[in-house]
């Protein structure tokens, strides 16, 4: 298990390579320019051009890279062309409420889709699992923002019990404000994960209830509900395992669109301004940490499918 592990820490760093390279390519490709965003109708070409030296931006693309990636060597991700602050400290300082807004959407989708996968497995084909199939396509189907938008009529406009926007109501500071805000945005979040996660849950029900194990546990008088949620549902959690390291990533950049809704003061939002400006040094170190979650993520999947299946462990 330590050699894997240590191989998997080896082979971020040309993967993260690679990554920071394509995230640099495709934003010098897009269109735009970052210092039109500081002209002003009084500046002088000569002006524009001090600026545009200043940022850094009068020399040749592979120069820009060679000096962003030389200052992240050093540990330094750069600074905002916009904010004019750290971006790892920008970073850091928004983590938090996109952690948050992530981890609970993704705990209740978890909680959710387990007993509801089961069910529609265990009853296949029949009414219920049309009826949960029905509604996990709808969930992957329908986009974020419609169901935001939705939302927000008609919990907000029309019936006045959640607020519509932002992390906290000004003035107000604790935690059932808080929680109160992000009743909405988490269940727009939840509804997406829970339809995958569902999907994922019944088909790996659906091909449990045909081993010869849950053959031999009806044989001993073993009714449905034990079989299921004593014997299936340990095989069942594998796949789980694997949809949460790779829904680590998410945690940054899952939220883009719903914060950007929800006007939630997160990783999401921060990005979305900073391609809004073309702001690369953030657009590059929210790609980087959330590639690094991903493999971290994968990582952290495969090693708790080695506890979770004594096979892969006794293998490796």
């Amino acid at each position: 298990m330590r050699q894997l592990i240590a191989k998997r820490l080896i082979q971020t760093i040309p993967l993260l390579f690679f990554v920071s390279i394509v995230c640099f390519a495709l934003i010098k490709a897009a269109p735009g320019d970052p210092v039109l965003s500081f002209v002003t109708p009084n500046m002088h070409a000569e002006d524009i051009e001090r600026v545009r030296a200043n940022l850094g931006l009068d020399k040749p693309a592979y120069v820009q890279y060679g000096l962003w990636l030389k200052e992240l060597l050093k540990g330094n991700l750069g600074y905002s062309l916009v904010n004019h602050q750290p971006v790892a400290a920008l970073i850091l300082e928004r983590l938090p409420a996109t952690a948050g807004l992530m981890g609970c959407a993704i705990l209740l989708a978890v909680i959710l889709a387990i007993p509801l996968g089961l069910i529609a497995g265990a009853f296949h084909n029949k009414w219920v699992d049309k009826l949960i199939t029905f509604l996990s396509y709808i969930g992957i189907s329908v986009p974020l923002f419609w169901l935001a938008i939705l939302l927000i009529y008609l919990f907000a406009i029309k019936l006045h019990w959640l607020p519509s926007m932002g992390m906290r109501t000004v003035g107000v500071n604790s935690a059932a404000d808080v929680i109160k805000h992000g009743i909405l945005p988490v269940s727009v979040l939840a509804f997406s994960f829970l339809s995958s996660y569902v999907r994922y849950v019944r088909s790996s029900t659906i091909g449990q209830l045909r081993e010869d194990y849950v053959q031999i546990q009806y044989a001993y008088g073993s009714s449905r509900w034990i079989v299921l949620f004593r014997h299936v549902l340990k095989h069942v959690l594998l796949p789980i395992i694997t949809l949460l390291g790779m829904s680590l990533a998410e945690l940054v950049t899952g939220a883009i669109v719903t914060e950007t809704v929800f006007s939630w003061p997160g990783i999401g939002s921060l990005g979305m301004t900073a391609v809004r400006g073309m702001d690369y040094p953030i657009i590059m170190g929210i790609t980087l940490f959330s590639a690094l979650l991903l493999i971290i993520g994968n990582l952290l999947a495969d090693v708790l499918y080695g506890f979770a299946d004594p096979r892969i462990k006794s293998s490796r």
